[in-house]
């Protein structure tokens, strides 16, 4: 399955961070380049990626019927601001998730 899901965690910094967090909630996580971390389960793998803009891009795939269960790992994992947007196959918006701190 190509990328489906993609988002803004706005007021962090660094990735290392919200990537341990997901790691203590039983998630796989790796380091994926200077700054960046790949965080996974078996039903959603993404990317987090830091900003210069002070936010982590985060991309990957989510089974959609579990969205709404990612959304929820998000503000476990303190992100306290977020968009996050769900796509088909065809990159056509199909949900989208916020949460203004």
């Amino acid at each position: 399955m190509s990328n489906n899901v993609c988002g803004t965690l706005h007021g962090h910094r660094d990735a290392a961070p919200i990537a341990e967090r997901f790691e203590r909630l039983g998630w796989s996580t790796r380091s994926s380049s200077w700054e960046g971390y790949e965080v996974g389960t078996t039903w959603c793998e993404v990317e987090l990626e830091p900003t210069d803009d002070k936010a982590v891009l985060l991309n990957g795939v989510v089974d959609p019927s579990r969205f709404d269960d990612l959304a929820a790992v998000l503000t476990r994992c303190g992100a306290t601001t977020y968009t996050l947007e769900l796509y088909d196959e065809n990159d056509c918006l199909l949900r989208e998730a916020r949460r203004e701190g």
